[in-house]
């Protein structure tokens, strides 16, 4: 379903946008991003200082562009391609414009980080078509076998209307949702903090469903049983109902699962661009200098090995065998690398840093995706006057079915399925074509009377990230009792209370942010990390434009007692 918690003020919103700022660390990185004084820089004796950076992935490249940007070398290694989860393909043998997005595939408006870097690029966005959102033509609910047709929520049963209040319900008398929604709003830290203080220490340890099992509001199982299939936002939520229910009040309070957009032409063209971006302003290089120039056209391989040597400095061994040494190095892959795929030594995390990287949890995903002629699913039935097909949502193998148009008459793709967590790992031992089989079967339950499989034209594409062995799942969740390790990986770019041979090495990337699977995680990480190198290696920021670690102590997540 739709948003069940209102965005919008009768007869306008006159409110400050909501951004995904906070709730944890409130810091303003859209506004640090856009200060004319620029994120800071190091002395002039550190220019052309190389710094490694682990990961081609959006954290890696924000984090290259920021650092060589101020002067620096950042020396990008990468085991896959450039892009990282941000993945367009295309169909073999059919129109080169025709894509299909395997990973991040729409970005909401309150990423405005993302933003920032969306535009400086160039790129353009368009509505993305969620279940029931206004550019979505039409929905269908699918639960039990029995189908309900819709454009609006009004269009469905009273049930579905009577488990979105109890959702509404459920936010407020449980978590402050329009209070705190109103803070972000406006900013004010002294609430934001006052809010999510008290819910950290009343609700880490429990879990999504445990929090609507307590509410009055979902005392009904059959309630809690449909919200679980249909959800808010995107879709269905119930994969998510073991994890911490504070995962899911971040994405809430900062409407990170409403009014999607997709990025025109595929996500990935965001990385690849910032990589051959010859900045405006640069410190130290030539104008026309870009991270491509740098590195002669292509990224270092992967990471085989890291190690710590002599003068606090951070060794890099790579795929090739070339053995290279940093005074800063930055790592943006997801942490389960640093367990079973590079060779680390002990001593570069503070003990407690290991434990918090060994209890991450990432959740499984799976996509599976088929061009077709044209967008068919807008015909009109002509019993019903209705689509014959529509955005689909159901408890049947498929789960989520999205429809992607070009155009009339133009040839379209058809994610045939969306799926996570197990049903992910149903599919995990089968082709593309298996899948496909699969998913056309349950489809041709909902609509009997569509040939789908007439309109395909070529071969699927499908992806299981819990597959892919840079990767080992499509994103991090905490389960209860996280918090404390999640406070640990994020706060890692504040050094200055560890020991002199702990430092030097940062991480980035989503799953080291509070909004792991939001590519504003993996900015606003990316942008932390700059700064902790940027303070490592002597440099400052303006003091007009203070940076995240500038304000750390003022804006510094909770800190939970660990005895």
């Amino acid at each position: 379903m739709t948003s069940t918690v209102p965005t919008a003020v009768p007869g306008g919103d006159a409110r400050p946008p909501i951004t995904m700022c906070g709730p944890d660390f409130p810091f303003p990185y859209d506004e640090h991003l856009a200060h004319p004084a620029g994120l800071g820089q190091v002395p002039a004796t550190e220019h052309g200082t190389e710094v490694a950076v682990i990961g081609g992935g959006l954290s890696g490249l924000v984090t290259a562009y920021e650092l060589m940007k101020m002067g620096l070398r950042p020396v990008v290694y990468e085991a896959d391609q450039l892009g990282g989860r941000l993945r367009t393909v295309g169909f073999d043998g059919c129109d080169p414009e025709l894509t299909a997005e395997l990973g991040a595939m729409r970005f909401p408006p309150s990423s405005t980080a993302l933003q920032h870097y969306i535009d400086l690029v160039g790129l353009e966005t368009e509505d993305f078509p969620n279940p029931l959102a206004p550019v979505t033509p039409s929905t269908v609910v699918d639960l039990k076998g029995e189908s309900h047709y819709a454009r609006t929520i009004e269009d469905l049963p009273q049930v579905y209307r009577d488990v979105a209040e109890a959702w509404r319900r459920c936010l407020e008398e449980g978590a402050d949702h329009t209070a705190m929604n109103e803070a972000l709003r406006s900013r004010d830290v002294p609430r934001v903090r006052e809010l999510w203080g008290r819910l950290v220490r009343e609700l880490d340890d429990q879990t999504f469903y445990g929090f609507l099992c307590q509410s009055p509001a979902f005392a009904s199982f059959r309630h809690r049983e449909i919200f679980g299939q249909v959800g808010f936002g995107t879709g269905g939520w119930d994969t998510d109902f073991p994890n911490s229910i504070l995962e899911i009040l971040r994405v809430v309070y900062t409407e990170a699962d409403d009014h999607h957009r997709g990025i025109k032409g595929g996500s990935q063209q965001l990385p690849l661009r910032l990589w051959e971006r010859e900045p405006d302003k640069l410190v130290h290089w030539p104008r026309g200098t870009s991270l491509s120039s740098l590195h002669g056209g292509t990224p270092r391989p992967a990471v085989t090995r890291l190690h710590r040597t002599a003068g606090n400095r951070i060794t890099v061994t790579d795929a090739d065998g070339r053995i290279r040494t940093y005074k800063a190095a930055v790592f943006t892959a997801q942490s389960w690398m640093l367990l079973s795929q590079i060779a680390c030594d002990d001593d570069l995390f503070p003990i407690d840093h290991w434990t918090a990287i060994e209890r991450t949890h990432y959740m499984e995903s799976s996509k599976l995706f088929v061009p077709v002629d044209r967008p068919f699913w807008k015909d009109k039935d002509p019993a019903t006057g209705r689509d014959v097909m529509s955005m689909t949502l159901t408890d049947r193998m498929t789960r989520g079915t999205y429809l992607l148009d070009n155009g009339p008459d133009r040839p379209a793709a058809i994610c045939l399925s969306y799926t996570w967590c197990d049903d992910s790992l149903k599919w995990l031992p089968l082709s593309a074509h298996a899948r496909m089989e699969v998913m056309l079967k349950s489809l041709g339950e909902i609509y009997p009377n569509v040939d789908i499989r007439g309109h395909i034209i070529g071969d699927p594409v499908t992806v299981s990230w819990e597959d892919e062995p840079y990767f080992m799942g499509a994103f991090k969740a905490n389960l209860p009792g996280h918090y404390r390790y999640q406070r640990r990986l994020f706060t890692h770019f504040a050094q200055e209370h560890l020991p002199a041979d702990r430092r030097g090495l940062f991480l980035a990337g989503d799953d080291i942010s509070w909004t792991a699977g939001w590519a504003e995680g993996a900015v606003q990480t990316a942008l932390n990390a700059v700064w902790g190198v940027m303070r490592h290696l002597g440099g400052t920021t303006d003091p007009t434009n203070p940076g995240p670690g500038d304000r750390f102590e003022e804006l510094a997540p909770v800190e939970l007692p660990e005895d």
